[in-house]
């Protein structure tokens, strides 16, 4: 039997459309997929050293205090603020930041503090903690204004071992620039948002963009113990409450 000789069948117009869906979100998928490649490769791009470096505000960290240093543990108390360390940068020396007080604009000192660490980084050890620095710090309540809840952190118990200071925030070296990768991001970034094709690749990959809360651990003022009880059990739960 010849291949014409074959009986046609003749698409819908419900699969002709869904076939064109289809196709579509293909080549959505594979245009998303090659922006995140090129992403991946302008992040891997390495770094080229200056011919002038050029200093860019200020910089203010912890160091070790110099009684410290000259002390018998001041490479375990070195290894260990290399852990908890924090880096603030400011244009200005003085590190203050504008607060608005009583109808007045006001200069206050930007406070700094070692790095805290949270419950989940603690219970996993994300830091690599020994057992000799574990026993330095300190667990605390602290109320997130995210989860709406108290939450568990660990506090460095000995932080007037360390001070801080200042210094030039010095630009030694930029990210290599490839001119051919960033056209062509900038030319996919601007076909999806010509289009408005955002929306569409996020359902596909089952992304939500929502602004993130935990919703699991309600308000106090808000726990309402009749929540979810059967109609029955109404009465004996409120004479309870």
């Amino acid at each position: 039997m010849d291949i014409h000789d074959w009986p046609y069948i003749k698409k819908s117009a419900r699969r002709k459309k869904r076939l064109v869906k289809k196709d579509f979100d293909r080549r959505l998928i594979r245009l998303d997929k090659r922006q995140g490649s090129l992403w991946e490769k302008r992040r891997k791009l390495p770094m080229v050293p200056l011919e002038k470096p050029y200093q860019r505000g200020w910089k203010r960290f912890f160091v070790l205090r110099d009684d410290i240093q000259r002390g018998p543990k001041a490479e375990f108390y070195q290894t260990l603020l290399s852990k908890i360390n924090t880096c603030y940068y400011h244009h200005d020396r003085s590190f203050k930041q504008r607060k608005r007080r009583r109808n007045r604009y006001t200069y206050l000192e930007k406070p700094q503090e070692l790095r805290s660490i949270s419950s989940y980084d603690w219970l996993h050890n994300e830091l690599k903690l020994t057992e000799a620095e574990k026993a330095l710090f300190n667990s605390r309540q602290v109320w997130s204004r995210y989860s709406n809840r108290l939450m568990t952190e660990y506090v460095f118990i000995e932080p007037w071992r360390f001070v801080l200071t200042i210094k030039p925030h010095i630009i030694h070296e930029k990210k290599q620039h490839d001119e051919l990768l960033e056209k062509e991001i900038n030319e996919i970034a601007s076909h999806i948002r010509r289009n408005h094709l955002w929306p569409r690749i996020d359902k596909i990959k089952n992304v939500n963009h929502r602004y993130w809360k935990v919703d699991a651990f309600e308000k106090l003022q808000y726990i309402n113990p009749l929540k979810n009880k059967p109609r029955y059990a109404s009465t004996e739960a409120y004479l309870d409450y």
